[in-house]
């Protein structure tokens, strides 16, 4: 029996009106990703990684072409569509981490439970703390963890919710290669374990060898 996808693209073209006339920024791509399927985007920079990522997770709209996530078409929603298409089936995890930093750890990885009106929300947060090796740093401020321990909070947020779907944007660019090797150890475990897709931009090659597919942007084109 086959796996239906859970997000697919269809000739998705992204251009913007710059000084020196239209650019171009991603033109006709398509792909079709598998339910519980882990799937690299990588590229040179500008190469049109993060604009496609942000098509794909329904952040931007193309200017052609269409996205359905879960079988929902978000290429024709407005944002407030989008966004409630997004809420429970979709989780982020960001080079920069965007923790809210006058929260603590703990209230960071309930935030998104509270605003889906979740009544275990602390409970769970505090599960998914442990699992990720931070249960005894719940009550610490962002600023008080290290950029490791920043986006194992990140990413226990993101799967706090469960989502269907997970998009990572460069997920260790902001950290060394010994704590990026255990964020991407854990990152991939916590994929496996919840059975969620996941889908990540990276310049990294030896990370995109570790996903099932893997696509590559030249120029805004598939290669």
């Amino acid at each position: 029996m086959s796996i239906q996808p859970i997000l697919e693209a269809t000739n998705l073209c992204k251009s913007v009106t710059a000084p020196e006339g239209e650019l171009t920024i991603l033109n006709a791509v398509s792909m079709s990703i598998p339910a519980g399927s882990s799937v690299a985007i990588t590229g040179s920079s500008g190469s049109g990684k993060s604009t496609l990522l942000g098509l794909l997770a329904g952040l931007d709209t193309p200017t052609s072409g269409m996205v359905i996530l879960d079988g929902h078409n978000i290429s024709d929603m407005d944002e407030d569509g989008r966004a409630r298409c997004r809420a429970g089936r979709v989780g982020f995890v960001f080079q920069s981490f965007q923790l809210v930093h006058s929260l603590s750890a703990l209230e960071n990885v309930m935030l998104p439970m509270e605003l889906a009106g979740l009544s275990n929300a602390r409970q769970r947060a505090e599960e998914i703390l442990k699992q990720v090796g931070l249960s005894e740093r719940g009550s610490h401020n962002p600023s008080q963890l290290s950029g490791g321990e920043q986006q194992r909070v990140a990413i226990a947020r993101a799967y706090a919710v469960q989502p269907k779907i997970l998009f990572a944007d460069e997920p260790t660019g902001n950290l060394d290669q010994k704590t990026g090797t255990a964020i991407i150890k854990l990152l991939f475990d916590m994929n496996s374990h919840s059975e969620t897709t996941l889908v990540l931009v990276t310049h990294d090659t030896s990370l995109a060898s570790q996903c099932d597919v893997t696509y590559q942007l030249e120029a805004g084109h598939l290669v």
